[in-house]
């Protein structure tokens, strides 16, 4: 069986291959437009190998169509090579350490949903302040946000399927970044392989200044994209 793994074509599309589904996830906010749950959306049609566009300017989103080229898109991955551990700032509260690697964020804003995550970690002795900042951390797709048990020093990462989803946030009309999920290696394209993990998410609208990953400028990128099994 081929190995499962992403592997990203210079100055081009993500390369997709092994076993990898590919859905949409849909972030279902309040009335004032605060997150408040993820949405699985339907499954996407694909081959066994298949590209997605990385430059944000395919006619086939979220698939490739060569646009890459016309446009002469510079996909240069900027993002540092260091371990998330060495990019996280540590906020330490009584039951809870949340590390955050803010250079990773995608403006999901699910941090914010039940009192921001850091001032919940600050009150983590509370249960439910504990559990609300819990659910924060694991709903961040990039993980940027990791919560940390401190009486086993374990992360709390949610139990996630290796797949691929496309954030679509209705309330804000726009695309979001691809989430990778349940540690699909990424390869660069400059050949070596950045540090795997529970959840990553990478840019699709090709305006990150952090590429691979998402940085949240994809505001207002729409894939619109309807093509569904």
């Amino acid at each position: 069986m081929k190995k499962t793994r992403i592997k990203i074509l210079k100055n081009g599309p993500y390369e997709v291959s092994g076993p990898v589904p590919l859905d949409k996830a849909v972030a279902i906010s309040s009335r004032d437009g605060v997150p408040e749950k993820w949405k699985k959306g339907p499954a996407l049609r694909h081959d066994k190998v298949y590209h997605l566009c990385r430059c944000g300017r395919s006619a086939g989103k979220p698939f490739c169509d060569g646009t890459h080229k016309a446009v002469k898109f510079n996909g240069g991955e900027t993002a540092s090579r260091k371990p998330y551990a060495r990019q996280a700032v540590i906020y330490k509260g009584p039951a809870l350490t949340l590390a955050d690697a803010e250079v990773l964020c995608t403006v999901g804003l699910f941090c914010h949903r039940a009192g921001d995550a850091w001032t919940l970690t600050e009150r983590s002795g509370d249960k439910k302040a504990r559990a609300a900042a819990v659910r924060e951390a694991c709903d961040c797709p990039s993980g940027r946000l990791t919560a940390i048990d401190n009486a086993t020093g374990r992360p709390l990462d949610p139990p996630l399927k290796p797949g691929i989803s496309l954030v679509e946030d209705p309330y804000r009309k726009a695309s979001g970044p691809l989430w990778v999920k349940g540690g699909i290696p990424v390869k660069s394209s400059k050949g070596f392989t950045y540090e795997k993990r529970n959840r990553v998410t990478l840019c699709r609208c090709g305006r990150s200044a952090n590429k691979p990953f998402c940085d949240g400028s994809h505001m207002p990128f729409k894939d619109g994209d309807k093509r569904v099994q």
